[in-house]
């Protein structure tokens, strides 16, 4: 006879209480490999695939799509064959094989396999693994039969990767069973929600407001706006931030860009100029490169960016580790990457942590000032307006020039304001001449 395992949701080694349900990658019946991902959860850093320390046939499934599992609660179970676990192992938590392969999400459909109604394996190797009844829940007994129970039939499981796909479909009640998906896979992307949305796509299911309704709506703060909402919150309630700003003249940093993208090879952003600029700064002045622990001020060796970036799930700052060892071009590459992988939600937990200084270009907003809340624990933030033409008095003449605002916020428990304007000074004239920064080489 088989051995039912139960495997409950791990702690996927981010510190937090639990995670939210994306898509399952598994149905109740199928046949899985030891280590095989079974389902895709939200964290409040990213999406990450789940693999089953388990291999045999699913019998049940906890959770809905959207649900939150708190951490140590039942995913799957899973029918193990005999030789496979022995049967008088009792279940421990603390003595199941480590997991493997924790991950940023991605497709991986190859390999499945399902049982057969009659028991039998379809497309895969005999598995002596015998065809398991899943109770019904209580408030709905299924009645006793005489025939041998056959495998539960599985949810229907929504062709969606995107939480923002799914909340803008929620707040226009939209049935997302109904929407034809143009993604791989048939996957539901946001273009297909919009859609569906406005009419321009056929699509059935939808919600009709009643009318003269008009209720508000009152939207959880959940998984990462449930953390970006606690850690501004403590950031504004412990740190005494104060903030310093400063326009400079950035012609010349755009007209160096131009020539260096001139030369083969990988191209050179403003977003990576700012960065080198800023850790020749940090250089000269790494108390900024800092945070307050209860007494204490650690100053840390290594500079680990953060950025601002805007994601599927928001906003979020991809951190480049031991950027003061990065070249301006190296540094212009993994900042595209990280970028990139902010865009379409694939951020790894380990590239959202461990920031050390944070680059905030909200100029890509189309602003030219702002005062950020310090990304806490962090002591300082480089904030960067847009870069547009305005008047300039430049070498004794009024002419148009490239001009932006850089602003300086930092912990005025760290440094007082003759070191934050000290390294917003020395910012803005690597800005302004940009030749200052061979003198460091």
């Amino acid at each position: 006879m088989p051995v039912v395992r139960e495997f409950t949701l791990p702690d996927l080694g981010e510190g937090l209480t639990g995670a939210e349900v994306v898509r399952w990658m598994v149905e109740v019946g199928e046949v899985i490999a030891v280590d095989q991902p079974v389902v895709e959860v939200e964290t409040a850093k990213a999406v990450v695939e789940v693999p089953c320390p388990y291999g045999g046939v699913v019998t049940a499934r906890f959770g809905e799509v959207g649900q939150e599992v708190p951490v140590g609660a039942p995913l799957v179970t899973v029918a193990v064959a005999p030789g496979h676990v022995p049967e008088d192992e009792e279940p421990a938590p603390e003595a199941e094989r480590p997991l493997v392969g924790y991950g940023v999400a991605e497709t991986r459909r190859a390999g499945r396999r399902r049982v057969a109604p009659g028991g039998g394996a379809v497309e895969a190797p005999a598995l002596p693994v015998a065809p398991v009844a899943v109770a019904a829940p209580p408030e709905a007994k299924a009645p006793a039969v005489a025939a041998a129970p056959a495998v539960a039939a599985a949810p229907a499981v929504l062709a969606v990767i995107s939480p923002l796909v799914r909340r803008i479909a929620r707040e226009h009640g939209l049935d997302l069973t109904k929407v034809p998906g143009s993604g791989p896979d048939g996957l539901i992307t946001r273009r297909d929600v919009e859609r569906a949305i406005d009419g321009s796509a056929p699509v059935a299911g939808t919600v009709a407001v009643p009318p003269g309704t008009d209720e508000d709506e009152l939207v959880p703060l959940r998984g990462l706006r449930r953390t970006v909402a606690e850690k501004l919150t403590r950031s504004h309630r412990e740190i005494p931030a104060a903030t310093c700003w400063v326009d400079a003249d950035a012609t010349e940093l755009m007209a160096l860009r131009s020539q260096l993208n001139q030369v083969p090879g990988p191209k050179v952003s403003v977003l990576a100029l700012l960065a080198r600029i800023c850790l020749a700064g940090l250089e000269r002045f790494p108390e900024l490169n800092s945070s307050v622990e209860g007494e204490a001020v650690r100053r840390h060796r290594a500079v680990h960016l953060g950025f601002a970036a805007q994601g599927q799930r928001g906003l979020v700052v991809p951190v480049v580790r031991d950027a003061q060892l990065l070249g301006t071009e190296r540094l212009s590459v993994e900042l595209a990457r990280l970028t990139e992988a902010a865009r379409d939600g694939s951020l790894g937990p380990a590239e959202l942590t461990g920031g050390t200084f944070t680059l905030n270009n909200y100029g890509v907003f189309g602003v030219d000032g702002s005062t950020p809340i310090l990304n806490h624990p962090e002591a300082a933030m480089l904030g960067v307006g847009r870069i547009t033409p305005k008047p300039w008095v430049h070498e004794g003449q009024l002419a148009v020039r490239q001009v932006t605002q850089l602003s300086f916020t930092f912990d005025h428990r760290v440094c007082d304001g003759g070191t934050a304007g000290g390294f917003l000074r020395f910012v803005a004239d690597c800005v302004e001449r940009p030749g200052m920064l061979l003198r460091g080489l």
